[in-house]
């Protein structure tokens, strides 16, 4: 275990002096696209590494990880519109939400908005439900609105952490950071188990 996480603490330090680089806003905004449309690594990780190592610039990059966020929950949309057999299908049986759509379509139809907002704004993965809504042709306005509020949320909740408190959150990270990173590992896949028990 203790090698696992000097490995985690390495990878961290890594990301860390690449969110100092100049295209490093770029690499989050394309992180930020792909994870809500297909990609399975959040891009929490590196908008926390970019705001610890400049905390004057957390809430730009908590902008950009939303715009990137949202641009890719329409791109899910599209993959779920047009290309649901080809490419949404293998995407949502990896994440274990094939067999329950019945399901996600009457949660769509009873509040969208709602289940939209939830899905941008906790652990679940947020492409499950960009590409279902997609298939069952929800509004791409609801889409877009509810992401807007779910994920800025989320990350401008993240970023401004830093944002404020930059110094002793840093402290506090690297202080915790095996604790922190069980934990967060635990949101993830707790994360998972939600999509499955929220679509039954």
């Amino acid at each position: 275990m203790k090698k696992i996480f000097d490995y985690l603490r390495r990878l961290k330090a890594w990301v860390e002096s690449y969110a100092d680089k100049p295209h490093a806003a770029w690499a989050l905004f394309l992180i930020a696209f792909m994870e809500s449309s297909f990609f399975p690594i959040p891009p929490d990780v590196l908008l926390i590494a970019m705001a610890v190592s400049v905390p004057t610039k957390a809430l730009r990059y908590a902008l950009i990880c939303s715009a990137g966020s949202v641009l890719g929950g329409v791109f899910g949309y599209f993959i779920g519109w047009a290309f649901f057999e080809t490419l949404g299908q293998p995407i949502l049986q990896f994440y274990g939400a094939m067999g329950h759509y019945a399901h996600v379509q009457q949660l769509y139809n009873e509040h969208a908005f709602l289940a939209i907002v939830t899905a941008a704004f906790t652990p679940i993965p947020y492409k499950v439900f960009t590409i279902a809504a997609g298939t069952f042709e929800i509004s791409i306005w609801t889409l877009i609105g509810a992401s807007i509020v779910g994920r800025s949320a989320r990350f401008f909740l993240v970023a401004g952490l830093f944002y404020f408190f930059g110094a002793p959150i840093k402290k506090f990270i690297d202080k915790y950071f095996e604790i922190l990173t069980i934990v967060f590992l635990v949101l993830l896949i707790g994360g998972f188990v939600v999509v499955r028990l929220f679509l039954r």
